[in-house]
């Protein structure tokens, strides 16, 4: 692991060179998660375009910040992405459920030099369910047990697969992991979204009810160069159980960005 320095605090961070010339991709994990979600983009076996992904702040093994959920959490969450994103000339960020929250919080508030953007099960609103915001406050283990049933935040993985996932969101915690909840519900950029000009996928497995179709429909019709796309057999986290299809859709959509043309905000 690498880390950076920022704004009183050290983000950790994994980076992998690629095989070839190409855009540096920035991944983001979603909430309850770490850098490792995406092990199956970086492995270095390895990526055709460079690829880092960070731990968001609380996450493994970066420092913790002291911000209540919402609008502080989501702009020190941005504040790791863009630290990272510059140590690692990342011109590309996919960005998972909050992570694509933190991504398009970013294409849209801060002057970072883009070249495209992916949204993979996330969306321009991320309304958290009433039950499982309860779950997450009183009941920590009801709320993991929810989310790992079928077709939800997978639909047919590997017993080692839904296990690793449970560990891993034990190991964040209660508290961060509540928070980055908490920090979806009360996201909108609904209204912004027409101040995207970087080429934007939003990416969706077919089995997602936690950021459905219709989130990513509505992303590629309000990005102006947005576009949709469904991963077969994957819910909310396919870049987990269907990396082939995904890791495939995205190097598309890298391979389709004109060269060396970054886009600011």
């Amino acid at each position: 692991m690498e880390t950076v320095d920022h704004d009183g605090r050290t983000t950790a961070y994994r980076y992998v060179p690629g095989d070839r010339d190409g855009p540096a991709v920035l991944y983001v994990h979603g909430s309850g998660a770490t850098h490792q979600l995406w092990a199956q983009q970086y492995a270095t076996d390895g990526p055709a375009h460079p690829a880092a992904a960070l731990d968001l702040s609380g996450h493994g093994a970066s420092d913790d910040v002291d911000t209540q959920s919402g609008t502080e959490t989501l702009a020190a969450y941005v504040d790791d992405v863009v630290a990272v994103a510059e140590a690692t000339d990342a011109a590309v960020l996919v960005g998972n459920s909050l992570g694509g929250a933190v991504a398009l919080e970013t294409v849209i508030e801060r002057d970072l030099s883009l070249q495209g953007l992916v949204l993979p099960g996330s969306g321009a609103k991320l309304t958290v369910h009433e039950d499982l915001r309860v779950n997450l406050a009183e009941d920590f283990g009801a709320a993991v047990e929810f989310l790992h049933r079928d077709d939800l935040l997978f639909h047919d993985p590997p017993a080692y697969v839904r296990e690793g996932s449970i560990e891993t969101m034990h190991a964040v915690g209660q508290a961060v992991t509540r928070r980055d909840f908490e920090t979806c519900h009360r996201f909108d950029v609904r209204d912004r979204l027409g101040d995207i000009d970087a080429p934007t996928l939003a990416l969706c497995g077919e089995h997602d009810p936690l950021t459905p179709p219709s989130y990513h429909e509505y992303l590629a019709a309000e990005i102006p160069a947005g576009a949709f796309e469904t991963i077969t057999g994957g819910a909310h986290l396919a870049m987990v159980e269907r990396p082939s299809a995904f890791n495939d859709a995205v190097e598309r959509f890298l391979d389709q960005l004109p060269d060396g043309e970054a886009r600011s905000q």
